[in-house]
């Protein structure tokens, strides 16, 4: 599940970067939410089913 948290926000900052380069904070403040998602899958250390 935070795995594809992760994913999502970081394909939408990665979009966001191309496209709508106006809204850099916006942009930014995806990345930090992708990174935190992250870090909180690597430090629980829980696999899922999938």
């Amino acid at each position: 599940m935070l795995w594809t948290i992760f994913v999502v926000l970081l394909v939408l900052w990665l979009v966001g970067l191309v496209s709508f380069h106006a809204i850099g904070a916006y942009i930014h403040i995806l990345l930090v939410l992708a990174i935190v998602v992250l870090l909180i899958q690597i430090i629980s250390g829980r696999r899922s089913a999938l």
